[in-house]
């Protein structure tokens, strides 16, 4: 198995090639054939260079209709924040129940066991 030799790029070489996607609408896997940039490197430079926003995703229904795009990114972003304050006590809580009834069966009968 021969050895792929790793290939470095310019900053302008990776500029012209984020702006080339960009105006073009690629995906990460058109801009591997078109350039051969692997995908993982494509993102890691979109996530450098400041660019958001994934490729392929098909247009929310509030854009679809027409709605202000504004209004779902508010509506996204407090819906993620409201989960982000959430889900680490739902994950504790469950890693505690799954802990007690594995500990439970061995320890026998009595107390649940504190383990969070």
């Amino acid at each position: 198995m021969a050895k792929r030799l790793r290939k470095t790029y310019t900053a302008r070489k990776r500029a012209e090639i984020l702006a080339s996607a960009t105006r073009e609408n690629l995906t990460a896997i058109e801009v591997k054939r078109k350039f051969g940039v692997t995908p993982v490197t494509y993102y890691s430079w979109r996530k450098k260079a400041g660019i958001v926003g994934r490729r392929g995703r098909r247009p929310s229904l509030l854009k679809q209709s027409g709605g202000d795009a504004s209004i779902a990114t508010q509506l996204r972003a407090g819906v993620q924040a409201k989960v982000r304050a959430v889900l680490p006590g739902i994950v504790r809580e469950e890693v505690t129940n799954y802990l007690n009834a594995l500990f439970a069966s061995q320890r026998g009968p009595g107390r649940p066991r504190k383990v969070l």
